[in-house]
């Protein structure tokens, strides 16, 4: 049986823009839940490291959901197992390994302008998964200006646009040229007598498993969306290549239906927006006051009908807080016990139980549940929330039969 090639060295490493890969199974055990972990001789593959996520792929059309490094073997989790010895096809997921690709590679160019440029390490980044988020990189400075920003990415675009190459190599663990390489430190579990590690020409050279493109015209582009200051540091938040594009169309996407909502052009948007909440803001206004005066109307007939109703249950669809408590106050301050819901006719909302602290501390959570919710309260208040307001009638029935009791 052929030796499996050390994880620092596999052919995805070597050889980061092939699709498949012929191998041989080296061994396959069954895991955890159900799952196989299956070594090959070489792999396509990439395992997760680096701050990359790993590779999606098949082998012989079986579906890998995992790859991971254990010590110097890269381990394929499946759901079948495969026949050591036997010859197997290996192919990737393309569309998910270029992105990482690009977004990686950018994080070095990244990385290394910051650093050149403005003096700012990169303390960690995080590669997000999937098209539509956006990358991150940690730099151990407190602000980044907006000048700064543009300066970076301004930089990093004219070394795309001369298409600058960048290129794995691997370095003795002995070399002495490794002291000046960018560099976090082996893992623990490192195996080996060599180092890989990834170049950008006249740039930057920096230890690392992952994945990159093979010259920064392959990013296509880099942008640079936006700082947030986190503990004495700056999270950099970044896009890079197809996912550019992908925001752009949804940009496009979304700006055209903005058009259509608010007819108004792109350029209006913020100011039909604006308008659009205070008008918002002025109606919001409008209905609390007119909840309130109906809730003190409410109150007002209840107190002034004869005879008097010693328990008062009254439901709002459109009612809030401030309306429940309205009634409540009102009504218990002449001796009447109040359930108040608000929410639709069925299905969740709220409800307030109000009147002797006695009687209510003993039936709001009978009436919490019969109204299926939670709750709690004191000083003769017991309010919560409830999945079930069609019940409502029963909640009432409770109150009047505990009421006469």
């Amino acid at each position: 049986m052929a030796e499996v090639v050390p994880c620092g060295s596999l052919y995805c490493q070597k050889n980061c823009y092939s699709r498949q890969l012929t191998s041989q199974v080296v061994s396959c055990s069954p895991g955890k839940g159900g799952e196989y972990e299956i070594v090959l001789v070489d792999t396509v593959l990439f395992p997760e490291g680096g701050g990359q996520p790993d590779d999606r792929g098949t082998l012989n059309g079986l579906e890998v959901h995992r790859v991971v490094r254990q010590g110097a073997k890269a381990v394929h989790f499946t759901k079948a197992p495969l026949d050591v010895g036997g010859s197997v096809n290996i192919e990737i997921d393309w569309g998910r390994r270029f992105d990482h690709m690009q977004q990686h590679s950018g994080q070095h160019l990244i990385t290394a302008v910051a650093d050149r440029d403005h003096g700012y390490k990169t303390k960690s980044w995080y590669l997000t998964i999937g098209e539509t988020n956006r990358c991150y990189i940690e730099l151990d400075t407190p602000k980044l200006s907006a000048d700064e920003m543009e300066s970076i990415e301004r930089t990093c675009n004219e070394l795309i646009r001369q298409g600058v190459p960048m290129t794995p190599m691997w370095y003795s663990t002995k070399d002495p040229k490794l002291e000046a390489v960018r560099s976090r430190g082996l893992p623990d579990d490192f195996e080996g007598s060599e180092v890989r590690v990834v170049e950008i020409e006249g740039l930057d050279v920096n230890m690392c498993c992952g994945t990159h493109v093979s010259s920064l015209s392959h990013l296509q582009c880099v942008q640079l969306l936006y700082s947030e200051s986190k503990k004495g540091s700056t999270l950099l938040y970044y896009i890079v290549g197809n996912r550019i594009l992908g925001y752009t169309k949804r940009a496009f996407a979304n700006e055209t239906a903005l058009n259509k909502l608010l007819s108004v052009s792109m350029t209006e948007h913020v100011d039909a927006v604006e308008k659009a909440q205070k008008n918002s803001r002025i109606t919001s206004k409008a209905c609390r006051n007119q909840l309130r005066e109906i809730a003190q109307l409410l109150v007002y007939k209840h107190l002034h009908s004869a005879p008097r109703d010693p328990v008062a249950c009254v439901h709002r669809d459109d009612g809030d807080n401030e309306f429940m408590n309205v009634m409540a106050n009102g009504l218990t301050a002449e001796g009447v016990t109040v359930l108040v819901t608000v929410g639709g006719s069925s299905g969740p909302g709220q409800v307030l139980l109000a009147g002797e602290s006695d009687f209510v501390a003993a039936l709001g959570p009978k009436v919490m549940d019969v109204l299926d919710g939670k709750g709690g309260g004191r000083k003769g208040r017991f309010q919560g929330k409830v999945s079930k307001l069609e019940k409502r009638g029963e909640a009432e029935e409770l109150l009047r039969k505990n009421m006469k009791d």
